[in-house]
């Protein structure tokens, strides 16, 4: 076993610079880990301005000053983020809240939905399978309900924190914006100053990382913003909600679409039956998704590295049980970087057999 472990350490920590950089990925791992919820604002912040760096470096191509180019961009930002607060969010809990209200008369057409399926498909559906599907579905309703009533007083708390890190981002969003070059060159300085394989990874990952981030918010702007205008047309209710999953479904490839179409389907057929409507807004929503997959993901992806679908599943899983909500989002692009490490780590030659003696 020994002799096993001291040929791995040979073979992948021969190299100084790998072994810090090992060192640096251990530690930043369990630093998100144990501290990623107090930090909370600032990795968020971080994560914005990383996205707004690409329009700002853009600007600065254009013959755009750096300090003009910095507080366009952050004015632009500052724009879409009240325009969110102010009105695409007070519209989307109306919609919850009605949702809500709406519940019981949803399940009870569920319950007469259900309730004819053992009559007509008697060898397939039973009267106790149809009985436990409608119990879990009525107590997950049940339980979101209960959850939306008790949304008042005890929420206080929550919210002076929401409204703390609406303070917070922006400003931190707007310095890390202005002295991005300051705050890289002092990370900089802690480190090695021969740094080949370092520098390697950086310039990989961030052109991949970079590319996807922004590749995402644009392409959940435009399909949740085309989805909402398609369902607005077509008279179908809850279209702000209902657009913002779809617009957040690309957030995890192949399973999101999957699952935010359920939503999408049974708020249609409660609404308008099996009639023509409800074709036409599964046909729409339909497009919509092919559209997505096969014209605007190659667009805005050309430049990013193919993962298998196997390894973006897995990623997905294992991200997003570490990291919840952040970890799904970024799943790919740690991926990404786990493969962009893995293709630049140094690997010595095997060690030399020891001689034997004669």
């Amino acid at each position: 076993m020994v002799r096993i472990l001291r040929g791995l350490a040979h073979k992948y920590f021969s190299d100084e610079e790998a072994v810090i950089l090992f060192l640096l990925l251990v530690t930043g791992t369990i630093f998100v880990i144990w501290f990623g919820a107090m930090l909370a604002p600032a990795i968020a912040s971080l994560i914005v301005a990383f996205i707004l760096q690409g329009l700002v470096s853009k600007l600065n191509r254009m013959g755009v000053p750096q300090t003009v180019a910095v507080i366009s961009v952050f004015l632009m930002f500052m724009g879409v983020l009240i325009g969110f607060i102010f009105g695409l969010l007070p519209l989307i809990w109306t919609q919850v809240s009605t949702l809500a209200g709406e519940a019981p008369r949803i399940i009870r057409e569920l319950q007469s939905y259900l309730s004819l399926l053992p009559q007509e498909y008697p060898h397939l559906v039973s009267e106790e399978a149809v009985n436990l599907i409608y119990a879990e579905i009525s107590a997950e309703v049940g339980h979101a309900t209960q959850w939306l009533v008790s949304f008042s007083l005890s929420s206080i708390p929550d919210l002076v924190a929401l409204l703390i890190y609406m303070v917070l981002v922006p400003i931190l969003v707007f310095f890390f914006l202005k002295d991005r070059e300051l705050i890289v060159n002092s990370i900089g300085r802690l480190l090695p100053p021969q740094r080949p394989m370092m520098v390697r990874i950086w310039h990989e990952v961030n052109l991949q990382c970079a590319n996807y981030v922004r590749g995402k918010a644009v392409e959940i702007l435009i399909v949740g913003g085309t989805t909402y205008v398609a369902f607005k047309l077509l008279g179908m209710p809850y279209a702000a909600l209902l657009s913002l999953l779809v617009g957040l479904s690309v957030v995890i490839p192949y399973i999101g679409a999957a699952v935010v179409t359920v939503p999408v389907a049974v708020i249609g057929l409660f609404a308008f039956g099996w009639s023509s409507q409800f074709i036409w807004i599964m046909v729409v929503y339909g497009i919509i998704q092919a559209l997505d997959g096969n014209v605007l993901v190659p667009v805005l992806f050309s430049e990013v590295n193919n993962l298998h679908p196997v390894a973006i599943i897995v990623a997905v899983l294992f991200f997003g049980g570490i990291w919840g909500l952040w970890g799904v989002f970024f799943a790919i692009p740690l991926a990404t970087m786990l493969k962009a490490v893995f293709a630049a780590w140094p690997v010595q030659e095997d060690m030399p057999a020891p001689a034997q003696e004669t």
